[in-house]
C-alpha cells in the first residue's frame, strides 16, 4: 500500500513537472513566435501578474473564508518599495538588484500584512471587508503625499528587469504554495477555521495564529506581484492601486470558485482578456464587459450550472454508459 502511494505521488510529480515545462514552452512560443498581435503580447504579462494576485487572495478568501479588500494595498506596498530600491541602488548588477527588490517587495507587504492582520482579523464578514478597503485607501493616500514615491505623479523610469519568464516562475511558485498549503496540516487547520472557528478553537487549534499565517502569505505574494508589475511596466501611479483593483481581484476569485485554484486561474485569464477584446466596442466597452460579467456569473451559479450539466447529460449521456458497462461485466462473471 505504501509502495503504491509513493509510486502514485512520483507519477503525479512527473506529470506536474511536465505540465509546468509545457506551459512555459507554450508561453515562450506565443511571446517569441510572432503569432500574437502586439496588444495580445502585452496582455500576457498582465494575465500572469493577475494570476499571482488572484491565487494569493484565494488563500485568504477561499481557504480562510475571510473577505479581504486590501490586496491592492499590499500590491502597492510591494510595487513602490521594490521600485524605490532599484531606482536608488545604483551600482548593483541588474539581476542582483532585481532579486533583492522582489524580496523587499514581498517582505514589506508581508510585514504590513502582520501589522494590520493582528487587529483587523478579530473582525469578520462585512466589517473586515470595510476595514481592509479603508486600509487600501490609506496606503494610496500615504503614497500620494510622499515625495519619495513621486506623489500623485507617481514613479517613472523604473528599470524593466521583469519579463514573462520571471512572471511565469513566480506564478508557478504562488500556485505551488497555495496548493501545498491547502493539502498540508496547516492548510487543514485553516480550512477548519473557515468551516467553524468556534469548533476549531474548542479543538485546540490556535485560530488567530492560522488567520495571520494565511493573511501574511497572501500579502507576501501580492507584494511580489506588485514588484513584478513595477519592473514590467516601468511606471507606477497611485490610482492603479485603488479599491477598484481590489474588487477586480476579488471577482476573479469569486468567479473561479472559493478555494478552487484551477477555477480561479481560468477566471483570471478570461476576465483579463475580455476587457481588451471589447475595446472594439469603443464607448460601450465597459457596458459590454459588465453584461458579459453578469451572464458569466449567472451561468456559473450553482443552480444554473446543474441545469447546464443536466442538459448536456441528456445530449451526451456519459453517466448512463458506465453503469451499462458495469452490468455487462457483472453478467460476464
Amino acid at each position: 500500500m505504501e509502495k503504491n502511494k509513493k509510486r502514485r505521488n512520483l507519477i503525479n510529480a512527473v506529470i506536474a513537472f511536465a505540465a509546468i515545462i509545457l506551459g512555459y514552452m507554450a508561453v515562450y512560443f506565443m511571446m517569441e513566435g510572432n503569432i500574437l498581435s502586439r496588444q495580445m503580447t502585452s496582455l500576457i504579462p498582465r494575465i500572469g501578474i493577475n494570476i499571482i494576485l488572484a491565487v494569493s487572495l484565494s488563500i485568504t478568501v477561499g481557504l480562510l473564508g475571510e473577505l479581504s479588500l486590501g490586496h491592492a494595498g499590499f500590491m502597492a506596498i510591494g510595487a513602490y518599495s521594490s521600485a524605490i530600491f532599484t531606482t536608488q541602488a545604483v551600482g548593483l548588477p541588474g539581476f542582483l538588484s532585481f532579486i533583492i527588490a522582489l524580496l523587499i517587495g514581498g517582505i514589506m507587504a508581508a510585514l504590513f500584512g502582520v501589522i494590520t492582520g493582528i487587529p483587523v482579523l478579530r473582525l469578520r464578514g462585512d466589517y473586515l471587508a470595510i476595514v481592509t478597503l479603508a486600509f487600501t485607501e490609506i496606503i494610496r493616500s500615504i503614497i500620494n503625499s510622499m515625495s519619495i514615491t513621486g506623489g500623485a505623479m507617481g514613479l517613472s523610469k523604473i528599470p524593466d528587469y521583469a519579463n514573462y519568464t520571471w512572471i511565469y516562475i513566480f506564478g508557478i511558485l504562488t500556485i505551488l504554495v497555495a496548493v501545498n498549503l491547502k493539502n498540508s496540516r496547516h492548510g487543514r487547520a485553516i480550512l477548519s477555521v473557515r468551516e467553524n472557528y468556534v469548533a476549531a478553537e474548542a479543538m485546540g487549534i490556535p485560530v488567530t495564529k492560522f488567520k495571520i499565517l494565511a493573511f501574511t502569505i497572501a500579502a507576501f505574494f501580492a507584494g511580489i506581484a506588485g514588484a513584478l508589475y513595477a519592473h514590467t511596466y516601468s511606471v507606477l501611479r497611485p490610482n492603479s492601486f485603488d479599491y477598484n483593483k481590489s474588487i477586480d481581484i476579488l471577482i476573479f476569485v469569486v468567479l473561479g470558485g472559493m478555494g478552487n485554484i484551477p477555477g480561479t486561474i481560468v477566471a483570471t485569464i478570461l476576465l483579463t482578456y475580455l476587457p481588451e477584446k471589447f475595446r472594439e466596442f469603443g464607448d460601450y466597452r465597459m457596458l459590454t464587459y459588465a453584461l458579459a460579467l453578469i451572464i458569466i456569473m449567472i451561468l456559473n451559479s450553482g443552480e444554473m450550472k446543474e441545469k447546464i450539466k443536466g442538459f448536456f447529460g441528456k445530449i451526451v449521456p456519459f453517466g448512463k454508459v458506465k453503469p451499462k458497462k458495469l452490468q455487462e461485466k457483472k453478467g460476464e462473471h
